[in-house]
């Protein structure tokens, strides 16, 4: 059985949840998320103010669309795409 991972957007980081139970808000787990992964430095880096703001803007995508910080995540596999920081 083959996944389907969706394509990476250009000029973006991908951040990979893998969930053991459905959360009802992406914007914590994924602020968890990016302080622990040690791929982007400057993203993890990044302040509360600056990461509410990627939300704002539109630069957290799921799926090609536009996240909202209260959206929920269900259990499983979910890539999140933050646009703007670079994949290395």
């Amino acid at each position: 059985m083959s996944e389907n991972i969706p394509p990476l957007p250009a000029n973006s980081f991908r951040i990979v949840l893998d969930l053991n139970r459905p959360e009802n808000r992406l914007d914590n787990i994924l602020l968890q998320a990016i302080k622990q992964q040690n791929e982007n430095l400057t993203l993890r880096e990044i302040s509360r103010t600056a990461f509410k703001e990627l939300f704002n803007t539109g630069k957290i995508q799921i799926k090609g669309q536009n996240a909202r910080p209260s959206s929920g995540i269900a259990k499983g596999i979910t890539y999140v795409d933050i646009l703007g920081f670079k994949q290395k």
